[in-house]
């Protein structure tokens, strides 16, 4: 497992950023217009994007039977009748992770055990993070002992918006120190509940600087979620950060995504973006999808391309 380190904290490098809006707006929009995706190859992506989910159960009507459903679909993400019609039999993809509340960690490690499929869970208070830091802390060890080997952390975003960055990459080097080697630490920026672009590209080098191994865009609880704009200003920073000391960091967006469509929009913005510098970050290792219904049309997609006509959404249900 790598787990990345704290950087030192830079304050020159947080206020050096600048962010050209309409240029950046410019580059979003033509992500999904340049490359498409045919025939085998366009399986093939839907496929890669599976093996890069994120799947997720952050209801609160969340049940031991419900989370267990879940990871019966994250073994067998896809049914076998449409694998062997577009893939060798010896291909079975699983997805990248199953992410759960705290109270399902157990359920969901008993239930993938022998897979090989993480579990990570939602902590520090997550959604908002509006708790104390101290419980925010027992909560990331707690998980850990019950086995997540992933924790996804949500920022105080007062931090952000009132400009105290040395605070906030002294909170998330707090949650990278209790995660130490035992789990991979993801810092959710919440590009919903911050004000500008500026804010979202600062707030993602603290993350980098503070040890983070993923940076990902949003709760899926805000007014904003993953948007390509927001995606394309963190992944410059990781790009810039890969450059300058080649520190590795994941990039994950969550939140409004459910359709195919868009999803092979973010698999080509990672190919773009930093793809050339590294393959893997077009793989689950370094890109993840934070997503519960897109599973869904993913499998009615491949239906269409195994035998040419679309299945029913129930067809395929995740719980």
């Amino acid at each position: 497992m790598q787990i990345n380190k704290p950087l030192g904290f830079d304050a020159s490098r947080i206020a050096r950023i600048r962010i050209n809006a309409s240029a950046v707006a410019r580059r979003a929009a033509t992500l999904a217009t340049r490359r498409t995706f045919k025939q085998e190859a366009q399986a093939a992506a839907y496929l890669r994007i599976i093996e890069c989910l994120d799947l997720t159960e952050l209801s609160g009507d969340d049940t031991p039977g419900r989370i267990e459903r879940l990871c019966a679909k994250a073994r067998r993400p896809v049914e076998p009748r449409i694998l062997s019609a577009l893939t060798e039999d010896s291909y079975r993809p699983r997805v990248g992770a199953v992410c759960v509340y705290h109270d399902g960690v157990v359920t969901a490690v008993q239930a993938l055990r022998g897979s090989g499929i993480p579990v990570a869970a939602v902590s520090t208070g997550f959604p908002t993070g509006k708790i104390p830091h101290d419980v925010k802390l027992a909560l990331i060890d707690a998980s850990i002992r019950d086995g997540a080997t992933e924790i996804d952390v949500v920022i105080d975003r007062a931090f952000v918006l009132t400009g105290q960055w040395h605070r906030l990459y002294n909170e998330i080097v707090s949650f990278r120190h209790v995660c130490g080697n035992r789990a991979k630490l993801k810092t959710i920026i919440g590009r919903g509940d911050l004000g500008t672009l500026e804010d979202v590209a600062r707030a993602t080098a603290c993350a980098i600087m503070a040890g983070s191994d993923f940076v990902k865009t949003s709760t899926g609880y805000e007014p904003t979620n993953a948007d390509l704009l927001t995606g394309l200003v963190m992944v410059r920073q990781i790009r810039e950060f890969y450059c300058e000391c080649r520190c590795v960091v994941g990039f994950k967006p969550a939140g409004g995504i459910r359709v195919a469509k868009d999803a092979m929009s973010w698999l080509i913005l990672m190919r773009e973006e930093l793809g050339d510098l590294d393959p893997a970050w077009i793989t689950p290792k370094l890109f993840r999808i934070g997503a519960s219904k897109l599973l869904n049309d993913l499998e009615q997609q491949l239906e269409h391309c195994a035998t040419g006509s679309y299945s029913a959404p129930y067809y395929h249900p995740l719980g």
